[in-house]
């Protein structure tokens, strides 16, 4: 058996949350986001911990 769940914003693959944006689940301004595991690390860090992650790689900033 296997389950699957929709976005309760998402209407005809378009985000009524994010207006004008095609539904992304994560993607910023997203309400799934920081909820919610996703398969893409990108869409499972905050701002916080990207600006960390960007200091360690450029020591320099």
């Amino acid at each position: 058996m296997s389950g699957s769940w929709g976005c309760p914003h998402e209407e005809k693959g378009k985000c009524n949350h994010v207006l004008g944006r095609d539904c992304d689940p994560g993607m910023k301004g997203c309400v799934l986001s920081g909820r919610f595991v996703f398969s893409n690390d990108e869409k499972n860090r905050t701002a916080r911990q990207k600006e960390k992650l960007h200091k360690k790689q450029d020591p320099e900033k």
